[in-house]
């Protein structure tokens, strides 16, 4: 699971692959006369509403596209930049805006793009636009306090609204088609000869219904992260998905001999881990098994990555999604953390040794332990948990007085329009 650009090239080539972007942006701008300050002026006036379809179909195609390669797995829609939203300075800029659309008949990539063409009112539309830009940073402390008031976060409106992403897509998509019709009737009114006239009714028809079936099909496609989520919280998942055990005396074992090749992987959430964690865990909850900044760790080939949690259950979901994901030599620690604190750490004499949930036993000559050595090899284990549980205990304690160094999680791209 990864973002396309960040995981397939370096971040050097990540800028000249924005470059050619941009240059091919302001390629398709001019070539659909954007440059032209009386197209987006025309959407205010009535007579050209070229600008407004080119929006909905942008917008369109890449929330379509987001939700089917989010739904492939092969784009993390977590790692993508939502512009916080704060509510006074959004109104407010927004009425700036518009009316400089409709003074200056220029959006700031309209501008750009009409000034690289030598056109004189795009350059003073741009030129005004600096020093808007320069004037505002100067008196910024007299607009602080409206910059910064009402802040709601990254909100995204179908979590507002209490819908799907899928139900959402739909919705825009039929209100495309509808702005589609809705403005086509008034162009023709306003300018019987303009844009509209070329529109072929039947072709059209089609394309609308083409699309309303594509936001059909986006209803019923749920993001790749949430599906495989809900996949591995299924028990027949986990029962007909076996994963790799470990006994919390063979993890005992390998703590204690500080095995570099045994990872602890702790799925817990934050809290529980600060308040006992065992010695080197790396606190991971299940969601952030997908995110990148973990692969390094995960992805070591020859390392034993045991995840543990509470419930084993909870370790057993984060090690299918681990291993779902192609990380090897992932193992789960039977039992959870609350069997090995009873059994290690508190060495407590009635604890049982019982089998992992969901351990598929069955009686094999070969290994089975023989009658007579039963006794002795639960004397053997009684005397290394005793052991153990001062080692461990060692362990814990100085593990807590080192300051652990922790996942750098990799920002997310500011950007926008």
């Amino acid at each position: 699971m990864f973002p396309l650009v960040p995981n397939l090239i370096s971040e050097e080539l990540n800028l000249i692959v924005a470059l050619l972007i941009g240059i091919a942006f302001g390629f398709i701008l001019e070539q659909a006369g954007f440059s032209s300050s009386r197209k987006l002026a025309g959407v205010f006036y009535g007579y050209d509403f070229t600008v407004l379809r080119v929006f909905f179909t942008a917008g369109v195609t890449a929330m379509s596209g987001v939700i089917i390669l989010g739904y492939l797995g092969w784009l993390d829609t977590d790692f993508m930049y939502i512009n916080p939203t704060f509510m006074q300075a959004a109104v407010l800029g927004g009425v700036i805006m518009g009316f400089g659309f409709i003074i200056g008949g220029f959006c700031p990539g309209t501008s750009v793009c009409g000034m690289a063409i030598g056109k004189i009112d795009a350059m003073v539309f741009v030129g005004g636009g600096l020093i808007g830009v320069f004037v505002y940073g100067e008196l910024y402390p007299w607009f602080e306090g409206i910059t910064n008031a009402d802040a709601m976060g990254p909100l995204r409106i179908f979590d507002s609204l209490g819908m799907s992403q899928g139900l959402f897509a739909f919705a825009l998509i039929a209100m495309a088609v509808g702005a589609f019709i809705a403005t086509t009737v008034i162009e023709r009114k306003v300018d019987p000869d303009g844009p509209a006239k070329e529109f072929n009714a039947a072709t059209h028809r089609l394309a609308g219904l083409a699309v309303l079936a594509v936001g059909a099909v986006l209803v019923f496609l749920p993001d790749y992260k949430e599906r495989m989520l809900t996949a591995v919280s299924d028990t027949q998942y986990l029962e007909t998905h076996p994963v790799k055990e470990m006994t919390a005396d063979e993890l005992a074992f390998r703590l204690i001999d500080r095995d570099p090749r045994v990872s602890v992987i702790d799925v817990r959430a934050a809290a529980d881990f600060a308040s006992l964690s065992l010695p080197g865990a790396v606190n991971i909850e299940p969601r952030q098994v997908f995110q990148k900044e973990y692969s390094e760790l995960l992805g070591q080939r020859h390392t034993r990555k045991v995840f543990v949690s509470s419930d084993e259950a909870e370790a057993r979901k984060a090690a299918l999604i681990a291993r779902h994901l192609g990380y090897e030599n992932v193992y789960v620690l039977c039992g959870g953390i609350d069997r090995f604190v009873a059994q290690i750490i508190m060495n407590t004499p009635s604890t049982a040794d019982e089998p992992c949930r969901f351990q598929r036993a069955a009686y094999d000559p070969q290994t089975a332990v023989p009658p007579h050595d039963e006794l002795r090899q639960a004397k053997d284990t009684e005397r290394f948990r005793t052991k153990a549980s001062v080692a461990m205990q060692a362990m814990i304690k100085e593990a807590k007085q080192k300051s652990v160094k922790p996942v750098k999680i990799v920002k997310k791209v500011a950007g926008g329009c």
